[in-house]
């Protein structure tokens, strides 16, 4: 006896089968009309940053550039001059000052800023993870430059400030921190890390994160301390979130700007003028915009050049990790 199959015959012809998968991934090759859809849908999303950014980045860059080669006072058409003002750079004596105060804020800021966040990234991996604490830690950055630096500015008074009272409570002499020349840029550069060391924390405990808890407690099985397993595990590892981190907060540390500007506005005795408020003095102070632009693409190429080397020599773009 026969039995018959219960399922209909199939009613494609042979080889049919593998025709339609064959079409159906043909249509989804590029070219295709359900591929330029997602491509005119990618432009729409991705056309007000590419607006934004050429309206506020690019284009301002490029004219910044060409002023730089002119005489322009905003009262007159620009002047073409050439590289004068690059060679007036090269002979004023207040733009190499302002050059090394920054370089000493940054040096300051930057390695107290990363050694402080790198302690409370791993305080926050290795003991708790509350995610309260984190919203302590991350409450400075929440607060202005402007804000912060009025805020200071108060507590850090010679006569009136909260914290000289302190000083002088336990038996000190007051100290001018932002009157004085030695205490003027270091104070500074502690505010600022008092501001961004939360956010910059919170940055490294994301890369601490991505770090295998399995590491630890094969370390741990082996008997490593937590310092061992600090300088085995943790910095290896971290690297490269750690060198995105100081290539950012190297780039925002040379642009320091607002918090001189509220405190002690490049005093005493030029001891603050930083480079970005040198800029901003030339040209919204005495309407020198063609210099001031040369002296913006002078660090704009001085940062690029920083940030290729730290690129390079810290490896950012590999990881130990797999």
């Amino acid at each position: 006896m026969t039995i018959a199959s219960s399922s209909p015959p199939s009613r494609l012809p042979p080889g049919g089968a593998e025709r339609t998968s064959t079409k159906s991934r043909t249509d989804r090759r590029p070219g295709t009309g359900e591929s330029r859809g997602d491509g005119r849908l990618a432009a729409v999303f991705i056309a007000p940053a590419l607006l934004g950014f050429v309206v506020f980045l690019l284009w301002p860059t490029l004219r910044g550039i060409y002023l730089s080669f002119t005489r322009f006072n905003l009262l007159t058409p620009a002047e073409w001059v050439g590289f004068d003002n690059y060679v007036r750079m090269a002979h004023d004596p207040i733009f190499w000052s302002s050059l090394r105060v920054t370089v000493v804020y940054v040096v300051i800021n930057i390695g107290v800023q990363t050694v402080s966040a790198l302690a409370i990234a791993v305080l926050l991996q290795r003991l708790t993870q509350s995610a309260l604490l984190r919203g302590i830690v991350l409450t400075p950055y929440l607060m202005s430059n402007v804000v912060a630096g009025i805020v200071w500015l108060w507590i850090l008074d010679t006569q009136l400030g909260v914290g000289n009272e302190i000083v002088a409570a336990l038996g000190f002499d007051r100290i001018p921190f932002l009157a004085d020349e030695t205490w003027a840029i270091p104070t500074i550069a502690l505010i600022n890390v008092w501001r961004h060391v939360g956010y910059t924390a919170l940055l490294l405990f994301a890369g601490l994160q991505a770090i295998p808890n399995d590491m630890y407690e094969a370390a741990k099985v082996d008997g490593a301390s937590e310092w061992r397993m600090f300088w085995r595990i943790t910095m290896p590892l971290l690297r490269p979130v750690l060198a995105v981190v100081l290539i950012m907060t190297v780039i925002g540390s040379f642009q320091v700007f607002d918090t001189v500007a509220v405190t002690t506005r490049g005093g005493p005795a030029d001891a603050t003028n930083v480079l970005q408020y040198y800029i901003y003095g030339a040209a919204f102070g005495r309407f020198q915009f063609g210099y001031a632009s040369a002296m913006s693409v002078a660090l704009l190429v001085v940062l690029s050049a920083i940030t290729f080397v730290q690129y390079r020599l810290t490896r950012a773009g590999r990881t130990d990790l797999g």
